[in-house]
Order: structure tokens, then sequence, then C-alpha cells
């Protein structure tokens, strides 16, 4: 079983990063595809020698709310093992981040995860102008303009990727547990897909992986976004040292455009 926090990982930051492609030097962003009242829910397969189970679920959540005297984007997302596999390894994973509804940038990023017998509870404060992080263990320098794990997500639907050309290289910065990793992603063009809950016009794109406990590195991911004003990832696969995942969107709704 593979637990959702490196399934979140997959859908995450190497799907969903912060991208330097065709934006300004501040990476600063407006906002144009996801609104409060948005939730996406994603089914998880897991392949193994030709067995095929849906073994967990992801939900990702938009809420407008107030922090600190600011208006901010509240994204939360949600992913635990079904019931009936729970038996085997039980995970109840939750990740939050408050973003800037101007400029798309995290103010708070909190990590609360319980996979089997490991709980972690990691909270985040970014200091965009000083370009810092102070997180439950320490204060960290970070590259400007930098992106949680999961406001990468919503961060990055609002790319342009009108300009881009088959194979350019897109390249970004993304934090996760006082660590800032250095990753690019490769566009490959435009393709229209069939999936277990549906059709789409989709961009398509083959992440760099960082080699670990269940990647072997290298660019065998695969991964789709609609080609439409919501950029909504619709589907992903990859190969991992055991098996394979696979992961579908199921549901959407509260959507912008």
């Amino acid at each position: 079983m593979v637990s959702f926090a490196k399934i979140a990982i997959v859908y995450l930051f190497l799907f969903f990063p912060l991208v330097h492609f065709a934006q300004t030097s501040s990476n600063k962003t407006s906002n144009s595809t996801t609104q409060s009242g948005e939730v996406l829910t994603y089914k998880i397969y897991y392949t193994l020698a030709g067995i095929y189970a849906n073994t967990a679920e992801v939900t990702f959540s938009n809420t407008l709310e107030i922090l600190n005297n600011k208006p901010v984007y509240h994204f939360v997302g949600n992913g635990k093992t079904y019931p009936s596999y729970d038996w085997f390894f039980k995970v109840r994973d939750v990740y939050e981040s408050f973003v800037d509804t101007a400029t798309m940038l995290p103010y708070k990023f909190i990590r609360n995860v319980s996979e089997g017998k490991n709980k972690i509870y990691h909270q985040t404060i970014f200091n965009q102008t000083n370009n810092t992080a102070i997180s439950t263990q320490k204060l960290i320098k970070t590259p400007a303009s930098v992106q949680d794990v999961l406001s990468s997500i919503y961060y990055a639907r609002n790319i342009d990727f009108s300009k881009a050309k088959i194979n350019d290289k897109i390249y970004f910065n993304m934090y996760l547990d006082d660590v800032v990793y250095p990753i690019y992603l490769t566009y490959l063009g435009k393709e229209k897909i069939k999936t277990k809950f549906g059709t789409y016009n989709t961009l398509k794109f083959r992440p760099k992986l960082i080699e670990g406990t269940i990647f072997t590195g290298g660019e065998k991911m695969t991964v789709y976004v609609t080609d439409d004003q919501n950029k909504i990832p619709v589907y992903i696969e990859t190969p991992i040292i055991v098996g394979a995942i696979k992961v579908y969107l199921y549901a959407a709704k509260g959507l912008r455009n």
C-alpha cells in the first residue's frame, strides 16, 4: 500500500509546481481559474501484477476566509484510504494552505499526517517579503515567491501555457518539510484522452521525479490537465518501484469557468 503522503507528493509538487514559464520576474499572478466553493475529488488506484485496486480518495477544496485581516483562499487537501484497506495501512492526511487572493502566494501551510502509527503535525508561516519560512522546527531561507506543496497547485493553474512549445522545460521551486525542491517538468503538447470517468482535451506534461522511497527517478510520470480556463488535472499515471499508480478526477463542483 502506498501512503497518501507519497500520493500527495505525486499529485501536488510533482505535477502542479511553482512554474517559471511565461511569468513576470516576481512570479506573482492573478487568479482566473478557481473560486471559493470549488471541490475536486480524485480516486487513487494502485496496480501490481495485474491487480487493479481503488485504495484511496483525495479531495481538494477552496474557501474564501480572512487571515490577519487579509482575504485569503483556504485550500485543503484531504486524503484517506478506504475502510476496506484501513486494516492494512490506515491513512488520514490533511494539507492546508492559506494564500493571498491577489498574488496567489502562501502565508501559512499546515501538514497534519496520520499514516498507520506515524503522526506528524508541521506548520509553516511564510514571509514573502523577506523570503523566509518559520516552521514548527526552524527558520529557513526560501527562494522569492516560494510556494508550498498545496498552494503550488492553484498557482500553476493560472499559468499561461499558450506560448509553450513541445519539450520546453518548465522549472519550479516547492517547499515541503523545511526543504525547497528544485525540479522541472517537460511540456509534451495537447492530447484528447478518455479516462474511467470522462473524456477531456488536455495539456500533457512529464515531470522530473526525485528518486526516493517509491520512485526510481527520471521522467516516467505522465500528467494531464484540462485545456480550458479551469486547468484541472484529470489523470496521472506513473510506475513506482513496486507496481504503478493511477489518479483519476472523479468529481468536480463549484468550478469558476
